[in-house]
């Protein structure tokens, strides 16, 4: 009798060796899929790293696409890409950050044959009412309300100019357009001299490089003309890394990015290489940057966002397709949005504040998150 147990449990055992080998292994166990677009590293490694996070921490159920850099001129690339996502009958959501020119056309191209697609958009470029009509929840910085905020941020910090370094197809945009607006009522309230300064496109043939280049020259001519009390501000990605190392060589301010975050652009221009152990450690990195800042004499004059907006973006934006995927919320839900948003950006203040667009686009989420000074 000992001998026939002894028998079956050696083979139950084989049995579950052979069934554990042939076994596909997985890291999520879902039945469906969620697709992350973003841009690349030297358009947006910050955005690019939070969609390899994300395929890091949900295995196979994340698939992570790029746009092309140049995503002004090869719209078409980008509608390719977002619908060889769809082309997989499991990708049940796509999670789109930053939402580039060609966002909508690829939406429409999408819902041709996958009208039950959920699309999550983040930082839209093209008009909101339009973007707002194909997303199903977009999520954008306030920038209206930062039209204020990052003014006041200037001036505490001693700005007496501030510096909006942009391009033409840039304030074609709308949210970006009444942002600098608002820049220039408000550096009016506060005493403070507006000045614009128009710089290559990143998407035109002078390319990242050529835009990176103008700002390393310009930064310390705006310098010799205004003063070290000079605030700086651009609204593109790729020129923060440049800012943050003339506005620090000269002595000048630079109260936030275009997409403010301490890992934007802050651990590239300042040389700090963050440990294994310590990624994702927020207040490891708060210091580091201002030990950085502080070695050059800049304390008190270089700022950000305590939490990164497009990353929290992302993350939250995967967690609610995740949701939606599972049946358990609906296509627009502002509340676990928010809710998403809060756990992602580990918000205990209340900090993280929503608004919507307007009335007409409720589903077209504007927020804001706290400040910190360096």
């Amino acid at each position: 009798m000992k001998k026939i147990l002894a028998l079956l449990l050696m083979t139950v055992m084989v049995l579950t060796v052979v069934a554990g080998c042939g076994a596909k292994p997985t890291t999520s166990g879902a039945d469906f899929k969620i697709g992350i677009v973003t841009g690349t590293v030297s358009q947006g490694e910050e955005e690019f790293r939070a969609g390899e996070r994300m395929v890091a921490k949900y295995g196979d159920m994340i698939k992570h696409i790029t746009y092309p850099d140049k995503f002004t001129q090869e719209q078409e690339t980008t509608i390719s890409q977002v619908a060889s996502l769809a082309a997989d009958k499991d990708v049940k959501a796509i999670v789109f950050v930053q939402a580039v020119p060609g966002a909508a056309a690829a939406i429409d191209k999408v819902r041709e044959t996958r009208p039950d697609m959920l699309f999550v958009l983040g930082v839209p470029h093209e008009d909101p009412e339009l973007v707002a009509s194909r997303g199903d929840i977009l999520l954008e910085l306030d920038q209206l309300k930062r039209g204020e905020s990052v003014i006041h941020m200037a001036k505490e910090m001693g700005a007496k100019t501030f510096i909006h370094y942009s391009f033409p197809r840039h304030m074609s945009y709308e949210l970006l357009a009444a942002r600098r607006d608002i820049f220039k009522e408000t550096c009016a309230e506060l005493g403070i001299e507006f000045v614009e300064v128009d710089a290559p496109d990143p998407t035109s043939d002078a390319g990242v490089s050529g835009a990176q280049q103008f700002i390393l020259e310009d930064v310390p001519r705006q310098v010799a003309k205004y003063g070290k009390d000079t605030a700086f501000f651009s609204t593109n990605c790729s020129m923060q890394e440049p800012l943050i190392k003339q506005a620090l060589e000269t002595g000048a301010i630079y109260p936030e990015q275009c997409c403010p975050s301490p890992y934007h652009a802050y651990p590239g221009a300042l040389g700090i290489e963050i440990p294994a152990d310590k990624a994702g450690d927020l207040d490891y990195l708060s210091e580091q940057i201002s030990a950085k800042i502080a070695e050059k004499g800049g304390t008190g004059r270089f700022g950000t966002w305590n939490r990164p907006a497009n990353v929290a973006i992302i993350e939250a934006g995967v967690e609610y397709a995740i949701a939606f995927a599972k049946g358990e919320i609906q296509r627009f839900d502002k509340d676990a949005m928010v809710k998403y948003m809060k756990q992602v950006t580990n918000d205990k203040k209340g900090e993280v504040q929503f608004t919507e667009l307007n009335d007409e686009n409720p589903n077209f989420l504007l927020f804001v998150l706290g400040s910190q000074i360096f």
